[in-house]
């Protein structure tokens, strides 16, 4: 391996003087420099709302949980009060543990401003009292199947036709919760509910630009005034409670201990409709700690988020092809640091390049040995399909970041900006067009709007960086109930 040329950069042994300025070793960039990169990443990254644009998020929000009433109401098959989990960024941002491979591109800027996931439970098993066979006999670790078999007949019928059916040599019929009929199925709901309230569009209706099946997901493209919004819809199965594959991560020293109960972050897990590397897709689900990871956010310093960010501003555009590795490793990763480094040092506020580095770092050790253990199973390892070729192409790109970081965020900071540019040249391009926004159709005599969109900016400012988790009944739309955990608008 050739010797890094750092001579050019580093000059002479006596430049630095007396001067405590902080060097990386590898890459020789002044610390206070990178951390001013990672300032001003943060700042083009982190839109700000005003009364219009909140009054815009919450006209979509509205439009998307009306609609799935309406498809609840299609067939009955969703629960009738159902509680959905939002989360701010789509699934191509890892906000959950879902492959990217099937995900078709979409950029900020250029097809959306705004992005989330909605966790939607096709099944909500709440009720302890409720039998559940999860079947892991033929899965990877952090997967599952899921036996209807101990469910009552009504709920088997209610899905007997997105469930793939075997036949015991006994004569007993075994139904199994199939994730991708389960998507079939969603998405054409979706579909024929959003075709037939196309045909009678009301005043200040959201536009529906686009909706499109990406594997299991259902991404819903809104405009609402001069803003578009992406929806990542995951239809999944909820359920109340911690599951035995993950008991010992209970028993370890964490972070968090102290800061928040066990109650909070072991109240539930979902499964996802995801499978592992050799799978099967139509019975394989993949366990999801997405609402455990709302609580723990809440105990990570603002320094090290905004280096995860910025990292993950750079790995996704670095590491998109072919598709090996995901934001949801990072923040995997992430985790894990907080847990091994005390939190004293984490809490340090302009420590953000140091944690910059140390992610990068984390990372292509992760690829080199092709090792990455799930924070919640650690004997599962997301990293153990790659192959050698694969992991050490991706080990080299992180190399070339790690030796020049400071120029990988400046390109980072141009992406931003111009995907800035982009939403502020269609906003504008919108009002010369004078686009219908829920604000303008309202009218003088529908003050209740006003009151909404002050309200919204109310919850802006008190609750900087939390998401949402939403109990709402489809018969009573307008009447939505917020649980503020992570980051919502």
């Amino acid at each position: 391996m050739a010797a890094p040329a750092l001579s050019g950069r580093a000059g002479s042994s006596g430049s630095l003087g007396n001067s405590p300025t902080m060097l990386d070793f590898r890459s020789a960039a002044r610390m206070e420099d990178l951390n001013r990169l990672i300032q001003e990443f943060s700042k083009h990254d982190q839109r700000e709302y005003d009364d219009q644009r909140a009054l815009e998020i919450h006209t979509a929000k509205d439009f998307i949980f009306s609609m799935l009433g309406m498809v609840q109401k299609l067939d009955q098959k969703l629960p009738v009060a159902n509680e959905y989990l939002l989360l701010s960024g789509g699934v191509r941002e890892g906000v959950v543990d879902m492959d990217l491979d099937e995900l078709s591109v979409y950029a900020r800027g250029t097809d959306y401003d705004m992005d989330f996931t909605l966790l939607v439970p096709a099944l909500k098993l709440h009720d302890r009292n409720q039998p559940v066979t999860l079947d892991m006999r033929h899965s990877a670790l952090g997967h599952s199947w899921l036996s209807l078999r101990l469910f009552d007949e009504g709920t088997i019928n209610k899905w007997k036709d997105c469930c793939t059916i075997v036949d015991h040599i006994n004569g007993t019929t075994n139904y199994f919760f199939s994730p991708t009929l389960v998507a079939d199925w969603f998405y054409q709901s979706i579909s024929v509910v959003l075709l037939e309230v196309q045909k009678k569009p009301q005043r200040g209706m959201p536009r529906v630009e686009k909706v499109e099946r990406n594997g299991t997901i259902i991404s819903v493209i809104l405009g609402v005034g001069s803003s578009r919004m992406l929806y990542d819809i995951v239809p999944v199965v909820s359920f109340k409670g911690w599951p035995a594959v993950a008991q010992s991560w209970l028993m370890e020293n964490h972070f968090w201990d102290g800061k928040i109960t066990e109650e909070e972050v072991i109240s539930g897990f979902y499964l996802v409709p995801a499978c592992s590397y050799k799978g099967r897709k139509e019975n394989e689900w993949r366990l999801s700690f997405a609402r455990s990871e709302v609580q723990l956010k809440k105990c990570i310093s603002s320094s090290l988020m905004q280096a995860y960010q910025a990292c993950k501003a750079i790995i996704i555009k670095l590491l998109s092809r072919p598709k090996a590795i995901s934001p949801y490793h990072l923040r995997s990763i992430m985790l894990w640091a907080c847990d091994r480094l005390p939190a004293n040092y984490l809490a340090q506020d302009d420590f953000s390049a140091h944690f910059l580095l140390g992610l990068i770092d984390d990372l292509q050790h992760c690829l080199v040995n092709k090792m990455c253990p799930n924070y919640f199973i650690p004997q599962c390892n997301m990293l153990e399909h790659l192959s050698d070729e694969t992991a050490m192409l991706h080990a080299r790109k992180l190399s070339s970041v790690r030796s020049d970081p400071a120029e990988h965020l400046r390109t980072t900071i141009e992406h931003a900006k111009a995907a800035n540019r982009l939403t502020v040249e269609l906003q504008w391009r919108g009002s010369a067009n004078n686009l219908p926004s829920p604000q303008s159709d309202a009218g003088g005599e529908n003050q209740p709007d006003d009151r909404l969109a002050k309200k919204l900016q109310q919850l802006v400012t008190e609750n900087p960086g939390k998401s949402i988790s939403v109990f709402i009944n489809p018969d009573d739309v307008t009447r939505p109930h917020f649980r503020i955990d992570d980051k919502f608008f």
